[in-house]
């Protein structure tokens, strides 16, 4: 099967929210779509009271696109849009709702020490696409480019628990153990995965 990845670029903003208009990505989905707007670089305290209708959250994603603030990868088949890897720079997402009230325990010492750290927050893959490694290159695609600018780590946040893809849209531990990363940090139910890019003392 013929995947390409396609680093989110501002060009494609529309492709971008098109898939999400189309695809499931939670179990009432079609009633409420995030655009992963939540998980963009911007303070979420400042922007909720923006984005209340789901035209005014995709009209939102379309401008944290275009603007550099909203960060991934798309896997195309073809022409379509199959699959989807929110990728940010952790020091920029650190006010965003997914911070916030999902990720309050996560260690963020890279801030007083200068490493630099890339976070997966999630994936989307169409339900007809899954089981095909979709995921995995992907995740595949964000080490690559990750240590190509100069990132110190990859950072991601499984449940330890995978129930399915709409409860656990961070990914499966195994995918991250299978690429590479290992535990650094856990509390409850949830991990802190890492892989480093770079060897150094201080991770």
């Amino acid at each position: 099967m013929n995947i390409v990845i396609r680093k989110l670029t501002p060009d494609l903003a529309e492709d971008y929210v098109r898939f999400f208009d189309k695809t499931p990505h939670w179990y009432d989905s079609d009633k409420r779509k995030c655009y992963c707007v939540p998980y963009c670089n911007d303070d979420y305290e400042e922007i909720k009271s923006l984005v209340t209708t789901q035209e005014a959250i995709r009209k939102y994603a379309i401008q944290c696109v275009k603007g550099g603030k909203l960060q991934g990868y798309l896997a195309y088949y073809g022409d379509k849009i199959v699959g989807w890897c929110n990728a940010n720079t952790k020091s920029d997402c650190l006010k965003c709702n997914g911070w916030r009230y999902n990720l309050s325990f996560v260690p963020t010492e890279e801030s007083t020490t200068g490493l630099k750290a890339k976070s997966v927050f999630c994936f989307v893959i169409a339900p007809e696409m899954r089981r095909n490694s979709i995921a995995k290159l992907l995740l595949g695609r964000v080490c690559h480019d990750a240590a190509q600018d100069g990132f110190d780590f990859v950072e991601s946040y499984p449940e330890k628990e995978f129930i399915n893809e709409s409860d656990g849209y961070q990914g499966p531990v195994e995918l991250y153990r299978k690429s590479g990363f290992t535990v650094f940090y856990e509390i409850d139910k949830q991990l802190v995965m890492r892989k480093l890019l770079k060897q150094s003392p201080a991770v």
